[in-house]
């Protein structure tokens, strides 16, 4: 009778602190990768997601398009998505950044929207009493105002961002999403588990992260808390 293998790569165990020592600098290639791609689209989103949500509120006529389109895009699965856009983008990350800021921009236009209808219109009399444009009385009053609903969907739209970055695995781009996927594949158990621990991890700091950032720029609602 033979005797068991001595270290838990071998026995092909779930947790095994060899993986992490043996393959560190392969999950330090796919965490940063996984970052990359995740702050890249929600970036992209949230600069074409903050116009979008203004016009919706300036021009009523638009609101419906804009919250139209933003939804059916929410709706198409992932794997149909990438399909959709690779004629454009190949093979590539880009086609993963694209997918995923087409699937953000429905939690960002949708909670901005709400945060700027939100803002009370005796706010925006008063700030145009005192000689406020358009201009300024969207940066000073009205954006600020709208921060915490925007900083929610903010927060959705990151952890959301970090768990489909996995599916972009299918094109060779999915960050830690490749581990699993290879690990999946050939049965590697410590590979998916480290690699989809990890994946919970980024988006558990990510959410912790954004409402630290959150916290600071609305003091004014802590206060009303108190």
């Amino acid at each position: 009778m033979t005797a068991p293998p001595d270290d838990c790569l071998a026995r092909n165990e779930w947790i095994c602190g060899d993986y992490l020592t043996t393959r560190s600098r392969i999950l330090a290639d796919a965490v940063l990768q996984h970052l990359q791609l995740t702050f890249l689209a929600v970036l992209i989103a949230l600069v074409v997601a903050v116009p979008l949500a203004v016009a919706a509120r300036r021009w009523h006529g638009a609101a419906g398009p804009v919250l139209v389109v933003t939804t059916v895009l929410y709706t198409i699965p992932s794997l149909a998505m990438f399909s959709l856009l690779l004629p454009a983008y190949g093979l590539s990350a880009s086609l993963v950044v694209a997918g995923l800021v087409l699937y953000s921009l429905t939690l960002l236009v949708r909670n901005i929207l709400a945060g700027l209808r939100a803002v009370p219109e005796e706010t925006r009399q008063a700030a145009r009493g005192l000689g406020f444009g358009p201009v300024r009385l969207l940066l000073s009053v009205e954006l600020p105002l709208a921060l915490p609903a925007a900083m929610a969907g903010l927060r959705i739209a990151t952890v959301s961002a970090v768990s489909l970055v996995t599916v972009g695995a299918i094109v060779g781009f999915g960050g830690l999403g490749n581990l699993i996927y290879a690990g999946m594949n050939t049965y590697f158990k410590a590979q998916v588990l480290t690699a989809s621990v990890l994946c919970v991890v980024i988006a558990v700091l990510a959410d912790v992260l954004l409402l630290g950032v959150q916290r600071l720029l609305t003091p004014w609602t802590r206060a009303s808390r108190a």
